[in-house]
This record gives C-alpha cells, sequence and structure tokens, in this order.
C-alpha cells in the first residue's frame, strides 16, 4: 500500500487538539501552560508546554481509536524500509535494552562488539545476559577501535553455538561503519538475528553516497537515535524491525518493561515531523549536507598541525568497511595538544562545542541543519586554535596501552559483579581486584572497564593519566578514581 508522505498523525493530532480547545482535567498539570512559572515561560516559550499534552486521553482518546502514534510508526516503517516501528521517548539507551532483551533473556548468550556503548552493558546488567565479546579491529597506530569484521563474527559463532544472537554498534562515534551486509549474512545463515546499535545512523537511509543503512543490509532489530543526526527532540529515538526471527509482539512487550508510561508527545512530534521531512526532501538536505562536509574537510586540513581522517585512515584491512563522511574527526595532536584541551578552549574562548573528544581527537558532526555560517564559525575557531595552540601546552601526556594490554579479562558475568558484595579500594591497590562497576570515558560511551573485568595497572594507568589529562569518566562511585569499586574476595 502506498503511503501518503504529506500526512503527520502527531502534529496533525495535536493541530486538532488545541483547535477543538479541549478542556483537560488530567496531567501534565501546568495545564496548557497556565500553571507554568512566568521565568520558565519566557525561557521556553509556551509553544513546549502547549505541545505537552498526554497522548492517551490528549492526543488520542483513552483507547487509543484514532491510532494516532501507530500510523505515524506505520509511516516511519515505510519511509526507511522497515516492516516495523517502534517510537520510543527515553532515547536509543532503552531502545538498545529492548532489542537485546527481545532476543537473549537471563543467562542467555549473545555476541556483542566489545566497542558498544555504556547502555548495551547495562542491558547486560539489568537482564542478566552473558556477553560473549567480539573484538573490534584495532587500529594501534591510532588507538581506535573500528567495528568487528563479519570474519570475527563468524568464528564467535563456531566458537559459541549456543548463542542467541549478535549485537554490533554501527556507525561508531568516529562515523566508522560495518560490513552490516556480510555479518547480517554470518548471522542468518545460523537463524540468529542480528542488532544492530545505529544510534549515529538515522540519516543514512536517506541518501545514496551514505553508508548502507541496517535495514537495507538485513538486520533483525536497527535502534536509531533521531536526535543525534536527524531533527528529532533530545531523547527521540525509534527502533525497526524486519523479518521473523523476532516477532514484533515480543519486541513491543519487552520495549513495554522499560518504556515509560507517560511518553512525551513533544518528543513524539519530533520524531514524525523528522520522518516527514525526510520522506519528501531527505535526499536534497543530506546532499546539501554532504557538500558542505566536504568542503569543511578540504579547508581543515589545510591548516597546519591539523588533520582530517578519512575513508584512506580508516577503512581497509583490518579497520572500518566504511566511513560516514558527515562524521568529521579531526585530530589535533599536531598541535602538541590533546583533544580534551582543544575542545576546552573551543568552548571557552570560542562559543564553540565539539561532538567528541579524545586524547588526540575532536569531532564536528555536520548535519543538514549546518550552513556555511556554521561551519565558517568552526573553520574560524580552529584557525584561532592553531595559533592559540603554543600557550596551551605543554599538556599532561595519556598514557594509552596496546590493544593486547587494554583488553581486560572477563572473570565474572557483569550483572554479578554489579550486584554483588562489593568494597572500595585505593586505585593503588586495584590492579587484579574484579571490577563492580562500569569506568566509562564519555564521550564517547564505550567503556574501558566493565563489571566483572579483572583490572590491570596498564588500563589503571590509562585511566588516571587521561583523568589528569582531562577525560570525563561520569560512571564511576568515586569520579576522581581515587577509589575504584570492585567484587569483595569471597575467600
Amino acid at each position: 500500500m502506498k503511503r501518503d508522505h504529506e500526512r503527520a498523525p502527531v502534529l496533525e493530532a495535536l493541530a486538532d487538539y488545541h483547535r477543538q480547545g479541549r478542556t483537560s482535567f488530567s496531567p501534565p498539570g501546568h495545564k496548557q501552560a497556565r500553571g507554568a512559572d512566568p521565568a520558565v515561560r519566557e525561557i521556553l516559550g509556551d509553544a513546549v508546554f502547549l505541545g505537552d499534552v498526554l497522548a492517551s486521553g490528549g492526543l488520542d482518546d483513552r483507547l487509543t481509536r484514532g491510532r494516532v502514534l501507530e500510523r505515524a510508526e506505520e509511516l516511519m516503517a515505510d519511509v526507511v524500509h522497515a516492516d516495523h516501528t517502534f517510537f520510543t521517548t527515553c532515547g536509543s539507551s532503552l531502545s538498545v535494552k529492548a532489542a537485546m532483551l527481545s532476543v537473549a533473556g537471563p543467562h542467555e548468550r549473545l555476541l556483542i562488539g566489545r566497542d558498544a556503548h555504556k547502555s548495551v552493558v547495562s542491558g547486560l546488567i539489568i537482564a542478566g545476559i552473558e556477553p560473549v565479546w567480539v573484538e573490534p579491529q584495532w587500529d594501534a597506530e591510532r588507538h581506535l577501535a573500528h567495528p568487528p569484521s563479519a570474519a570475527d563474527f563468524d568464528r564467535a559463532f563456531d566458537e559459541h553455538p549456543d548463542v542467541k544472537g549478535a549485537l554490533v554498534t554501527s556507525p561508531t562515534p568516529y562515523g566508522t561503519c560495518a560490513d552490516l551486509q556480510a555479518i547480517a549474512e554470518v548471522c542468518h545463515r545460523r537463524s540468529r538475528p542480528l542488532i544492530v546499535d545505529e544510534a549515529w545512523g538515522a540519516h543514512l537511509p536517506f541518501h545514496p553516497d551514505l553508508p548502507t543503512w541496517a535495514m537495507d543490509a538485513g538486520a533483525d532489530i536497527c535502534v536509531t537515535s533521531v536526535h543525534k543526526m536527524g531533527s528529532g527532540l533530545e531523547q527521540g529515538s525509534v527502533f525497526h524491525l524486519q523479518g521473523d526471527l523476532v516477532p514484533p509482539q515480543l519486541l513491543k512487550m519487552r520495549s513495554d518493561l522499560l518504556s515509560t508510561t507517560s511518553p512525551s508527545v513533544l518528543i513524539y512530534a519530533g520524531l514524525d515531523g523528522w520522518r516527514r521531512q525526510m520522506a519528501l526532501r531527505g535526499k536534497d538536505l543530506m546532499g546539501g549536507a554532504l557538500d558542505l562536509a566536504a568542503r569543511l574537510r578540504e579547508d581543515i586540513e589545510r591548516l597546519d598541525g591539523l588533520h582530517v581522517n578519512d575513508r584512506d585512515d580508516f577503512c581497509g584491512a583490518g579497520l572500518a568497511d566504511d566511513l560516514d563522511p558527515l562524521t568529521v574527526t579531526i585530530e589535533v595532536d599536531g598541535l602538541g595538544i590533546t583533544g580534551y584541551r582543544a575542545a576546552d578552549w573551543l568552548r571557552q574562548h570560542r562559543e564553540i562545542d565539539v561532538h567528541l573528544n579524545d586524547h588526540r581527537r575532536i569531532g564536528a558532526q555536520i548535519t543538514h541543519g549546518d550552513d556555511e555560517e556554521t561551519t565558517g564559525e568552526l573553520l574560524a575557531g580552529l584557525k584561532d586554535l592553531v595559533a592559540a595552540a603554543p600557550e596551551l601546552r605543554p599538556v599532561p601526556g595519556v598514557e594509552v596501552p596496546p590493544p593486547a594490554e587494554l583488553r581486560l579479562e572477563q572473570a565474572e558475568p557483569p550483572r554479578d559483579a554489579f550486584f554483588g558484595p562489593a568494597e572500595d579500594v585505593p586505585v593503588e591497590e586495584a590492579a587484579g581486584r574484579i571490577a563492580a562497576e562500569m569506568i566509562t570515558p564519555y564521550p564517547p560511551g564505550i567503556p574501558v572497564v566493565l563489571p566483572g573485568e579483572r583490572l590491570t595497572e596498564p588500563v589503571l594507568r590509562y585511566l588516571l593519566t587521561g583523568r589528569d589529562a582531562g577525560m570525563n569518566l561520569p560512571d564511576p562511585s568515586n569520579t576522581s578514581l581515587e577509589t575504584i569499586r570492585v567484587t569483595a574476595d569471597r575467600e
């Protein structure tokens, strides 16, 4: 059936709600802005409150007979070539957990790329799923992990035939992509589903020059964060489903375990409007963004001391399969500074916020919302950064271990270590102990230490030198890393 993508069911229902002049005696208590604090109304504007209505018993009737949300989800599924789509208003951190729960349960095992986001690890802890880690493809020269290859997953399936499926992250926060079609084929030869955490790839279906998106590559479940590279509001996420390896009713039921019973219609409206925008104008908008990013990359590359990573750096044998060119990753170590210091300087002195930062890079994401003015501001800020760099040196060094030393032994399942008896020990005494918490540099949000992993001196030195250089570590109970939470001795 041909879908009418001029329609936007959530937005249309919201317009009807206002046109009908409904009077509500149900939440939200601000009563269409009338009860909101005047100072809050001045800053946020009344439009925020006017769009904040109940999903059922407000936007739709109490039995949702208008099928407002269902119709919006059907349109989204159609435009991205999925069989089913589900909106969520708790971000992809929830969506990826729901996807995992629909494939594996307590004490069952799942193949997972070790470069997974912290939300995946949280899903393991909540569900009691046991991970079988698949090693990413590690660029030892640039100290950067790319998604595991199809061959890596194939070997892991052979070694662990009882696993229930596989999960891979693609694109990574650095824009590098896996060969999803090949990984899907590996999974499907064994009748096992593939979950793709494609939080950074909501835009991929809308232009042929972007990497292949998960549904077109044959993935069974795909999670996307529309707020990251699309026009959705923060926490706007969707997960898509195709094929018969995961029943849609099961996925919805698992999602309901985690979802709020008070979803934000504002977020639903953002998802619905973005789908319509992309259905009608997506190719032109993405094409403009790609042209803009290409020019920006060329201009930055001309600046002394800076290098923009491209396909030659990130793709090839033993590396990534593809690269999203809208993720502009800039090496700043040629200036003699860290990405942490570069990001701080740009924010403090040029009012520019970058997407990610690490010991040698910063990242800027370019979307269809950018133009020559915004990229011009970034370029001007980077030129000023180059000029200011001598004053920003010296910087504390970060001791990044080689791949073999960065990887920790999974001595206990994450859930057992997280919920079991634990104690805080001085970091100087933590080597050899089993971690009972996550330790995650953020961004990009990929844990260095997981609950159940045995701590080593090289990893502890990396975290401590990173902390001293400006690494953000929001996870551990002691964010200064003076102590680390470890499992209690059980002897």
